[in-house]
This record gives structure tokens, C-alpha cells and sequence, in this order.
């Protein structure tokens, strides 16, 4: 069974500005470094991605996998799952939660539980856990607070 490992970061974004950023999964490589490919297999009717495709390369994890994601009317929530075991994870369940700070701020809480295919000593995949969420965090904020400067809004091909 895998363990849930949560994290949360404030970025200086209006929580539709983030959504924003997550779901538009075309242009993960430009800011995600280990996302080498994302392509969207599938939509809903609203054109949100139901099935998207992920090919990463971390250094000492590479692998290609799909994820099924679902999302909170208001974009609150956004949560996806492993669709089927890949070369290095067996499942895969994880969640943006998304909450306005009030003040032009919102707080981005990532959970995620990984379990992978391969065999790895407890304290190295929870220091692994936590260097992905952490990394994926700081460039989601990153990604999010450069467009507000550039004065984009983030919806690109939404």
C-alpha cells in the first residue's frame, strides 16, 4: 500500500490562475524539467483533459505513464490516478487542492501516493517523495508568478 505524502506552498495568484497553469498539460515541458512529453489522449465535453500521457525523465527515474484526472467544478480540487501500472509504478493517486488566501494569494496543497514497480528502501522513496513534491511545487509557482508579471493569465489553449 503507498503511503500519502502532502505538501502546500503560497503562490501570489488568484486560485484561477493556477488551475490555469495545471491544466494546461501542453505546455508542462516548457516548466516541468523532468516532463520530456505530455500528450492529452482524451477530454471531457467542457474540454478539460480526462486521460493525459506523461513521458518524464528525472535522471535515475525516467518512464512514460497515464493519468486520469477529475476535477472540482470551481477548479478547486483537481485529482488524478494511475490508469494502468507503468515500467516504475504500480499506482499512482494524487491531488492539487487549491484555496484563496484572500489577500491575492492562494495556498496549493499537493498530495500524492505513489507505489512504485520497483523495490526502494523506505527512507530513500520518502526523500524521493518529498524532492519531486517540493520541486513540483516551486515550479508550479514559479511557472504561475512569471505569467502574472508577463501579465498572462495562464489559459493558454483553454
Amino acid at each position: 500500500m503507498a503511503e500519502t505524502s502532502t505538501q502546500s506552498i503560497v503562490i501570489a495568484a488568484p486560485p484561477d490562475a493556477i488551475a490555469a497553469v495545471i491544466c494546461d498539460f501542453a505546455r508542462y515541458p516548457e516548466w516541468v524539467s523532468a516532463a520530456k512529453r505530455v500528450d492529452v489522449v482524451e477530454e471531457y465535453e467542457d474540454g478539460y483533459a480526462s486521460m493525459v500521457e506523461f513521458e518524464i525523465d528525472a535522471g535515475v527515474v525516467a518512464d512514460t505513464y497515464t493519468l486520469k484526472y477529475e476535477y472540482a467544478e470551481d477548479l478547486s480540487r483537481i485529482e488524478w490516478h494511475l490508469v494502468a501500472p507503468s515500467k516504475m509504478q504500480q499506482s499512482q493517486v494524487g491531488s492539487y487542492d487549491i484555496t484563496d488566501n484572500g489577500d491575492g494569494t492562494s495556498t496549493v496543497t499537493y498530495t500524492l501516493a505513489v507505489e512504485l514497480g520497483i523495490g526502494m528502501l523506505g527512507m530513500f522513496k520518502r526523500k524521493a517523495e518529498r524532492v519531486i513534491m517540493e520541486t513540483a511545487l516551486n515550479e508550479l509557482k514559479k511557472r504561475v508568478e512569471s505569467l502574472g508579471r508577463a501579465g498572462g493569465d495562464g489559459t493558454h489553449g483553454r
